[in-house]
């Protein structure tokens, strides 16, 4: 999963997702898997609330499951480049196995600046997630608030 690299412009009730956009997770696995490599930021509360919820200490969990990249804390990846808490496929369906307490960026998806910059983007981004533009709508006011999230 690769984090955005840019940040969307003037998200207000003029941009063209204005009425909303519809997003529903089908458990595929996609947003969370490789083949290329990517980012998973983490913070220093996300390592301690993935400590805590594995029964490991901050220290166990940092050795473990990330890397630093610059000045930044990434979760690790398997070497098919899926993050680490992928589980296994079950009925065609992957779960994440912290995913009570999954960071931010995770939780966002696909709401992310780079993702919202155009109707094109979106649509790129649906071409690796089968759940974009279906299920719910979500309205202006989430997707804002999940995008800034991830600045």
């Amino acid at each position: 999963m690769a984090w955005p690299k840019s940040k969307a412009k003037n998200i207000d009730s003029r941009c063209w997702y204005a009425e909303g956009l519809a997003f529903e997770c089908t458990g595929c696995g996609q947003c969370c898997s490789g083949p290329e490599e990517g980012y998973v930021w983490v913070t220093p509360a996300e390592i301690e609330a993935i400590a805590e919820y594995l029964k490991l200490t901050v220290d166990q969990v940092v050795r473990q499951y990330t890397r630093r990249v610059g000045q930044r804390v990434s979760l690790i990846e398997k070497q098919n480049a899926d993050c680490i808490f992928l589980g296994e496929a079950t009925n065609g369906n992957h779960s994440c196995t912290i995913y009570p307490v999954r960071p931010v960026q995770c939780r966002t998806w696909p709401f992310w600046p780079t993702n919202l910059t155009s109707p094109r983007a979106w649509a790129l981004a649906q071409q690796r997630c089968r759940g974009i533009n279906r299920g719910r709508l979500h309205d202006l006011e989430h997707i804002t608030d999940a995008a800034k999230r991830t600045q």
